[in-house]
């Protein structure tokens, strides 16, 4: 589709109930209606958190569905995302299990999801995110703006997005696909494969750097990787 910005890629029309995530390893999977839904309202609780085109949203990179979200919502407010959770920055966002791990400078947050926090200064993402307005608001995003930070590069959503064209041409990416992302979480190609499958409204199936057997028709790799998917595009092969 012609998107601009990221969040060009969550309209409200495309909601439906065909898997748009699918993380094999924890046995999740997200409709596209439940999916982008839970995009905008982790927008939502982002901006009520303080997060503006101006701040950054740390994100420890596990295998599961809030990271990706985090980035989306990030995203629809002209924020960038880093996967470097000890990144300075507005919102932190961890597995609860390593809460304890991460004290929040003044004015920054810490939200955790898998379960409730041990602190009462902790946000609770999925309750949050749960109460949260299903709808987004209008936010003129900038599609030069950094989208996303890596270790070395920081990616604005028009590199980001036309990444994802290269994908989505390369595998003739359609809805009837399903795109395995093999891929460690923290690296730029793990966000470009899920927008190439939600550009092509295709399924994105999150594996992360394992080589665990899923039900794919294609993949996304890091370097030269061997994997059971007949099509397959290696991030050296993108323009990142």
């Amino acid at each position: 589709m012609d998107a601009s910005v990221v969040g060009d890629l969550l309209p409200r029309d495309r909601r439906r109930d065909q898997p748009a995530l699918v993380v094999p390893a924890s046995d999740r999977e997200m409709s596209y209606r439940d999916f982008f839904t839970t995009a905008y309202k982790a927008g939502n609780v982002l901006r009520f958190l303080g997060v503006s085109d101006t701040a950054t949203v740390a994100i420890e990179p596990t295998v599961a569905p809030e990271p990706m979200l985090a980035v989306l919502g990030a995203a629809q407010l002209g924020a960038a995302a880093t996967f470097d959770p000890t990144a300075d920055a507005r919102v932190r966002l961890v597995p609860v299990e390593q809460e304890a791990e991460y004290t929040p400078p003044s004015g920054a947050k810490l939200a955790v999801y898998g379960g409730p926090p041990e602190s009462p200064a902790t946000v609770h993402w999925e309750e949050q995110v749960w109460s949260e307005n299903p709808g987004f608001p209008e936010t003129a995003v900038d599609p030069t703006a950094t989208a996303l930070r890596g270790d070395s590069e920081d990616y604005s959503h028009r590199d980001l997005l036309a990444a994802a064209d290269e994908v989505v041409d390369a595998l003739t990416l359609d809805s009837d696909v399903r795109l395995a992302i093999r891929t460690p979480l923290a690296q730029p190609v793990t966000v470009v494969g899920l927008l190439a499958a939600l550009a092509a409204e295709a399924t994105a199936v999150l594996v992360g750097n394992a080589d665990q057997a899923v039900e794919g028709d294609a993949a996304v790799v890091a370097g030269g990787a061997t994997v059971p998917e007949s099509a397959v595009v290696s991030a050296g092969e993108l323009s990142l």
